[in-house]
């Protein structure tokens, strides 16, 4: 029987993060990287990395890069260089030598042709597939002739179908498995010569790893619930200790399924292309299966949830992802902004489509303005190109701007703005254009807010948009008011 029972915690605290370089940062791996950071920030302790890239074939350089681009840029910052599991082999192999030695581990034979039979035969009697440990216990003899037939072997952990496997889960509770639902001896060295260990498994170069790194808790997600249980077994024939486990609830999405890749978007690259900041991706990951405690809101910090963050107050309940949450979070991010701020985020972007590289709309006081316009509408850093786009660029009317553009005293009233406009680009200001305003409700005896739409429909191209006399300013100031007056009074009857 393996026991690895604990409520307290015991030394100092270092946890690990081990994603598998094989794809890009999945948002699961993401939060299973926050509620790590937030652990060992609250108690003082060490949040390590390990990049687990022992999967030759799958591994990326490319992956490994994104992974870490993704944690810095989500403010998950980690102690120590990253260890690469690759690095680790000969200790894994060594680890997998003591068990043979010790008899907890032996070679296993059989083809694959034949594992594929047992399984047949298992699936036709409506039995779980697992292996019937058929080599456990081949003699001498019996191994020589497997190996004269020229058969490589896999390495294999006893698993007692007996043993009862016991720990206390720090969300979960008490935790017991029985060996028989393992599914049998497990592998943990893939097929090679019988002078040779083939390459080491999941399930073994993690826990030497984890016992070598000195780990002290492992906080993970719960598909790896009967990972724990097999691990437990090998910590024991190892004779290492064994860390406290913690395994939280997986991301659903809205059918209550487990997130994956046909829901769309699941990897933070992406959610970063979208326009969502880092500070609200981190805030909404920590709620995904945390609640914070009383008082304390859904709107906070990394720092600040790694002040009261423990695992009481992790969910045991899968945690399904809510578009709507996250986007408001995100636009109450972006609207505590100020503008400087915003600025640095939305230059870039603005950049990349050639825009504010001259005129007016380079000058940083000019875009700063037009960050303030913005900023209350805006629930993602995409809306912040979307929205300035008529800014930078002159709009082509949409159906309502045009007609608009055709009622009744609207194109006389636009002619008499542009007949009072002052020329240069000084700002217009609020009184200065107000006043204006009123001087032509006065005189082209237009209702003001026939007025206000047909401006807005010359200026913006739609009848939507921003607060019209900040609007007007800024594109005053860039000479653009009066071009596309002109051209507005320019356009033939629909």
């Amino acid at each position: 029987m393996a026991q690895a029972i604990g409520m307290a915690l015991q030394g100092p605290v270092r946890v690990r993060l081990a994603p598998s370089p094989t794809g890009t940062l999945h948002i699961g791996t993401a939060r299973t990287a926050v509620f790590n950071w937030l652990f060992a920030r609250r108690h003082g302790g060490q949040f390590l990395l390990r990049i687990e890239d022992t999967d030759r074939e799958r591994s990326r350089q490319e992956y490994t890069d994104n992974i870490l681009e993704g944690l810095g840029w989500l403010g998950l910052d980690w102690d120590g260089e990253p260890v690469i599991q690759s690095d680790r082999v000969d200790d894994h192999r060594d680890a997998i030598g003591r068990l043979l030695a010790s008899g907890h581990a032996y070679r296993c034979y059989a083809k694959e042709a034949e594992l594929s039979a047992m399984r047949e035969h298992q699936q036709a009697e409506s039995r779980a597939p697992r292996y019937d440990n058929r080599h456990r216990d081949l003699s001498p003899d019996q191994e020589r002739a497997f190996q004269a037939e020229g058969r490589e072997a896999v390495i294999r952990f006893r698993i007692d179908d007996e043993a009862t496997i016991r720990w206390h889960d720090l969300v979960r509770g008490a935790m017991e498995w029985r060996g028989s639902d393992l599914g049998g001896d497990m592998v943990i060295a893939r097929r090679a010569p019988a002078d040779r260990i083939g390459d080491p498994l999941y399930n073994l170069v993690v826990v030497v790893d984890d016992a070598d790194m000195a780990i002290s808790h492992v906080i993970r997600g719960e598909d790896h619930i009967a990972n724990t249980a097999k691990q437990l077994l090998l910590y024991e024939a190892l004779r290492a200790p064994a860390p406290l486990f913690a395994h939280t609830p997986l991301i659903l999405n809205q059918e209550g399924k487990k997130l994956s890749k046909r829901d769309g978007v699941t990897s933070i690259s992406d959610f970063r292309a979208m326009g969502y900041t880092a500070e609200a991706l981190a805030n909404y990951m920590t709620l995904l299966g945390w609640s914070p405690p009383e008082g304390m809101g859904e709107r906070f910090t990394l720092a600040e949830a790694a002040e009261v963050f423990d695992f009481e107050r992790v969910n045991r309940a899968g945690a399904r992802f809510d578009w709507d949450k996250l986007n408001w979070l995100n636009g109450q991010v972006l609207h505590g902004l100020d503008a400087v701020s915003l600025q640095q985020q939305l230059l870039p972007l603005w950049t990349a489509r050639g825009w504010g590289l001259e005129g007016a709309s380079a000058d940083p006081d000019w875009q700063r303005q037009l960050c303030e316009l913005l900023a209350p509408s805006l629930s993602l850093l995409a809306d912040g190109v979307a929205q300035a786009e008529p800014f930078f660029t002159t709009p082509t009317p949409d159906a309502a701007a045009l007609a608009q553009l055709d009622a009744a005293g609207a194109r006389p009233a636009l002619a008499s703005v542009l007949a009072a406009l002052p020329d240069g680009k000084a700002p217009l200001g609020a009184e200065q254009a107000q006043a204006l305003l009123a001087k032509v409700v006065a005189s082209a005896g237009v209702k003001k807010g026939v007025l206000m739409k047909s401006l807005r429909a010359a200026l913006l191209g739609s009848l939507q948009g921003p607060d019209l006399v900040a609007t007007w300013d800024l594109l005053h100031r860039s000479g653009d008011d009066h071009r596309r007056i002109a051209a507005a009074l320019e356009t033939p009857p629909a």
